[in-house]
C-alpha cells in the first residue's frame, strides 16, 4: 500500500542562512520515508516559486538567487505523493541579508589636549549589519577589548593623556560577520595645547598694567599743560 510521507526539512544546502546581495543558495526539501514519486514545491511567503518532481526519496534542490532584500524569506516547502491530501509543509526559514560595513570614522571633541587630561575616542561604521565590533590602537597596538555593538552607534573609549608618548596615532578597526570585510579608520592624532607659564603671564600683566599708566598720563597731560600755559600770559 502506498505510504504517507514525512514532513519533509527545509535547509540551506550551504549550511548557513546568512547571505550577500547577488548571491546564489539552494534550498534542499527533502522527505526521509513514504511511497515515491513526490513531488516538492517551494513557497516564498506563501507564493509558489517552483516545483519538482522526484521518482524516488532524493532531495527536491532548489537553486535561488538574492537579488533584494525581498528574496531573504520566508520559504516553507510542500511534499505530496499519490496519496489522497497525504500533502505534508515543513519547516520555514528565512535568510540574513549580510551587508559590508564602511569605512569607521574615528572623531573627538577636541583636537587639543594638556597633559594630565581626560580624552574621548569615538569609531562609528555608517554602514553594515549589525553587530559590529570595534578595536581601539595607538600605533599597532591595541588598547581596547573587542567592543561588539548591537546598535548602530559609536563604540567609545576614555582616555588620560599622561605623557608626551600619548600624543600618538590612533586608529579603529571596525568588522561585523560579513567574510574578510575588516576596515580600519581614519589615524588620529592629539596636539598639545599650549599652556602659557607663571612668568609668561606675569609679564604680560606687567605689560598691560604700563600701557594703561601711559595711557592715562597721554590724556592727563592737556589738563596740567594748559592751564599752565593760560597763566603765564
Amino acid at each position: 500500500f502506498p505510504e504517507m510521507l514525512s514532513n519533509p526539512r527545509l535547509i540551506p544546502v550551504q549550511g548557513t542562512l546568512n547571505v550577500v546581495m547577488n548571491q546564489n543558495v539552494t534550498l534542499s526539501c527533502h522527505s526521509d520515508s513514504g511511497s515515491p514519486p513526490v513531488r516538492y514545491t517551494l513557497f516564498k511567503c506563501n507564493q509558489k516559486v517552483s516545483t519538482l518532481n522526484r521518482p524516488d526519496l532524493t532531495p527536491g534542490l532548489f537553486n535561488l538567487t538574492i537579488n533584494s532584500a525581498s528574496d531573504v524569506g520566508d520559504y516553507k516547502c510542500k511534499a505530496e505523493n499519490n496519496i489522497s491530501n497525504g500533502r505534508k509543509y515543513s519547516n520555514s526559514l528565512s535568510f540574513t541579508l549580510i551587508e559590508p560595513i564602511s569605512k569607521p570614522v574615528l572623531s573627538s571633541p577636541t583636537s587639543q589636549a594638556k597633559k594630565a587630561q581626560n580624552v574621548t575616542l569615538s569609531c562609528l561604521s555608517e554602514n553594515g549589519s549589525l553587530p559590529i565590533t570595534y578595536i581601539f590602537f595607538k600605533g599597532r597596538q591595541s588598547i581596547s577589548p573587542p567592543m561588539k555593538m548591537q546598535k548602530r552607534e559609536a563604540a567609545v573609549i576614555f582616555l588620560f593623556i599622561n605623557s608626551s608618548s600619548d600624543f600618538g596615532t590612533y586608529k579603529c578597526r571596525a568588522e561585523n560577520s560579513f567574510r574578510n570585510n575588516t576596515k580600519y579608520s581614519n589615524s588620529f592624532n592629539f596636539t598639545l595645547a599650549e599652556e602659557r607659564s607663571h612668568s609668561q603671564s606675569l609679564i604680560i600683566s606687567l605689560g598691560l598694567i604700563l600701557l594703561l599708566i601711559v595711557i592715562g598720563f597721554a590724556l592727563a597731560i592737556p589738563f596740567f599743560i594748559i592751564p599752565s600755559y593760560k597763566a603765564s600770559e
